[in-house]
């Protein structure tokens, strides 16, 4: 009896990779859901602060989109100011670990070799891999940009980017309270201000859940309370201090 020919064996094509872990490095979108429930909380605080009050329905639009442009603007200064800042960092970091492979490749070698010692591998393969690693000097910059600084140097963020998405988002969650005032007033629009807030905090909830793994059930529920809990003072510190000025 033959053996079977290498060609007629049938092949087994290798597992995929690991898929059920969720992707918490990127985070664009969870920060995107986070600045939506930013603008949500902090508009309906206010608006309904500002109806709790008595005012006309045209100085409660006018608060509520003051409030809208502020925060956004805000949102987007901060963005942008803290990931320049970050961006110009990083940049300047590597700057000085790109001068010091130039000037001391072998003590950079050796620095490297030793990191991977310290995490238990073996002091020969360890060399090797150091070895390895610095055979080219961009592959060089990103190894020790990854081990020392903990860091892509082709991923440090775009601020325009950041900012702009801030500024979306809050946006976004802001005008979700706002709306009811273009077209209605008095008792009403603060109903559907808070309907419409509580609606928009289920589905925040529901969204971060997404990220954290948690029962969707309890974060809408806390994002639903925060909400309630915020818009209620607001509403009630407005009447206080409304009543006592007339």
């Amino acid at each position: 009896m033959t053996a079977p020919s290498a060609s007629s064996t049938p092949r087994t094509l290798p597992e995929p990779p690991e898929s059920h872990h969720r992707d918490i490095q990127g985070g664009a979108a969870r920060a995107a859901v986070l600045g939506v429930s930013d603008g949500l909380v902090t508009n309906v605080s206010l608006i309904l602060g500002v109806a709790g009050a008595n005012t006309a329905p045209g100085t409660i639009r006018l608060a509520g989109l003051a409030g809208l442009l502020a925060g956004a603007f805000s949102m987007a200064a901060g963005e942008y100011v803290s990931m320049k800042a970050q961006s110009e960092l990083l940049e300047r970091e590597l700057e000085m670990e790109a001068l010091e492979l130039r000037r001391s490749p072998d003590a950079e070698r050796a620095e490297l070799a030793q990191l991977y010692e310290s995490r238990g591998v073996d002091p020969d393969i360890a060399g090797e891999l150091a070895n390895e690693m610095m055979r080219t000097p961009e592959l060089a910059l990103e190894t020790h940009a990854r081990e020392e600084l903990g860091v892509d140097p082709s991923s440090l963020g775009n601020p325009y980017q950041a900012a702009f998405a801030s500024a979306g988002s809050f946006a976004v969650g802001a005008l979700v309270p706002l709306m009811p005032w273009f077209f209605a007033s008095g008792v009403v629009a603060v109903m559907l201000s808070l309907v419409l807030g509580a609606a928009a905090s289920i589905m925040i909830g529901s969204a971060l859940a997404r990220y954290t793994g948690r029962s969707a059930l309890r974060s809408s529920v806390r994002q639903l309370v925060v909400t309630v809990a915020a818009a209620s003072v607001t509403y009630g510190l407005g009447a206080l201090v409304g009543t006592s000025l007339t």
